[in-house]
């Protein structure tokens, strides 16, 4: 029996990242799904950076201290769909602005799950115990439940040396 990867439930979310910019854009006319689409993927995407940020890249640390780099960079591309994700809701849903936000969210998010699946979870992988893995895909699993819609989350920036100095 295999086990479940935290690497393969990362690859399913982004996955569903992809397929979620590409219904905005068939969308692009119906301000109500266009609503109904940010306002799941906008979350979905909280979660999800904030569960790497508490799961994934700490046990990443610990397995591979080569990745303190990927790291950072991962915090920085969160930082950039953060702040996508931040403009976008400045302005009205379909509005040249509000797609700017979403445009900018989709650039930072694209790069981020290339340079992931290139990366951090191939290293992962190398390094990580099959318990490992399970052990933390269930727990990412949990947290995105537990935190589905953005739920008691922080929507904040990080810095990315402070928390590369809090989780090494």
């Amino acid at each position: 029996m295999q086990t479940t990867r935290v690497t393969d439930l990362i690859r399913l979310d982004h996955r569903w990242f992809r397929n979620q910019f590409a219904a905005l854009e068939a969308a692009r006319d119906d301000a109500a799904t266009l609503t109904s689409l940010w306002t799941a993927l906008s979350a979905r995407l909280e979660v999800h950076a904030a569960a790497e940020e508490t799961l994934f890249y700490p046990r990443l640390l610990k397995d591979d201290p080569d990745a303190a780099d990927d790291t950072k960079d991962a915090i920085r591309d969160h930082n950039d769909i953060r702040d996508g994700i931040r403009e976008a809701g400045k302005h009205r849903v379909g509005d040249d602005a509000w797609w700017d936000g979403v445009n900018a969210t989709e650039r930072a998010n694209t790069e981020h799950m290339e340079e992931e699946e290139h990366g951090p979870l191939i290293e992962f992988e190398d390094t990580a115990s099959p318990d490992e893995q399970a052990d933390v895909a269930s727990k990412f699993a949990a947290f995105e439940i537990e935190h589905a819609g953005a739920r008691d989350i922080s929507l904040e920036d990080k810095d990315p040396d402070e928390y590369l100095a809090d989780n090494s």
